[in-house]
């Protein structure tokens, strides 16, 4: 049994795929066994990768964007999620909600584990004519801490993940108006990459990995999964199974699981956003960032 170390930036219901992998075998089927930690805070995952503690880091694609011809290299050899599973929230429901409605207003955007909450929702308000700045966004901070501000009366949205959104809904205390995996289009949020100095050495066991992947993603697809609420019990010990069995139906039914392969349309659109935002030194080419061996080896 090969071992292929990962570490996480987070351990959400976006990532489940992975843990259904493990969870039914798969890995083992495949010859791996797969340890996976995730690191608060997210940034362990590259300390991880740098002295050999993890083979493989699972986070957003902006990393590797982000450091492309400024210092480290790492490269993506598959994604996770095909989309961007979050959602925005507000006090009152908002019929016909557009990102417009943000002008003016404060909207609380998630931070501490990455910058994609603010930085897609403002890409996508640039992409719909709207100027970003014409609207205050408070990030850099936890979801937690957020979440707590908002039902405090802080600010006038609230960018959350599927699960809190849905969390809120449930309580009564927020409604769900805009859905970013429904109406953003495809965005490769979630991502496993290496560091390339160890591309060649890990590629024999990246492309059983990446096969694993794409076959829990099938099982979840089609509902082949089976009953998820004992591995939602493990994973999750504190959450409620209803809501996450309600957020895994929607992550497969908007497409999020839709592929391993890392669309390159879809990239050069993120890493263009990322660009405009100022967080690129130049533009990032899909080759720099993305290697496709085990995805081609999967198709």
């Amino acid at each position: 049994m090969e071992i292929l170390n990962v570490s996480a930036t987070a351990h959400g219901s976006n990532y489940l795929p992975e843990y259904v992998a493990r969870e039914h075998g798969i890995f083992a089927d495949h010859g791996l066994k797969v340890p996976s930690q995730p690191r608060s805070p997210w940034d362990g995952v590259m300390h991880d990768l740098a002295d050999g503690t993890a083979d493989v880091a699972l986070g957003g694609l902006w990393v590797p964007a982000m450091y492309a011809g400024n210092g480290r290299d790492f490269v993506a050899v598959c994604q996770l999620n095909d989309r961007f599973p979050m959602s925005i929230v507000t006090r009152e429901p908002i019929a016909g909600f557009e990102l417009s409605w943000f002008t003016g207003k404060t909207v609380l955007a998630p931070g501490q584990g990455g910058t994609a909450p603010a930085e897609f929702t403002r890409g996508l308000m640039r992409e719909a004519g709207l100027d970003p700045w014409r609207t205050r966004f408070a990030h850099d901070l936890s979801t937690q801490m957020l979440r707590e501000l908002f039902l405090g009366g802080l600010g006038d949205a609230f960018i959350a993940d599927l699960g809190t959104a849905t969390e809120l809904e449930h309580a009564g205390q927020g409604h769900i108006v805009y859905r970013h995996a429904e109406r953003g289009g495809r965005m490769p949020n979630s991502v496993y990459y290496v560091l390339r100095e160890r591309l060649e050495e890990l590629t024999p066991k990246l492309i059983p990995f990446v096969r694993s992947i794409d076959r829990a993603m099938g099982l979840l697809r089609t509902g082949e999964a089976g009953d998820l609420g004992s591995l939602f019990s493990s994973e999750w010990p504190g959450a409620d199974p209803k809501v996450l069995a309600e957020v895994t139906a929607e992550l497969v039914e908007n497409g999020t699981w839709a592929t391993v392969r890392v669309d390159r349309d879809a990239c050069d659109r993120w890493t263009g956003i990322l660009h405009d935002a100022g967080l690129t030194s130049a533009p990032v080419a899909y080759e720099s960032i993305v290697d496709t061996r085990a995805m081609d080896a999967v198709a």
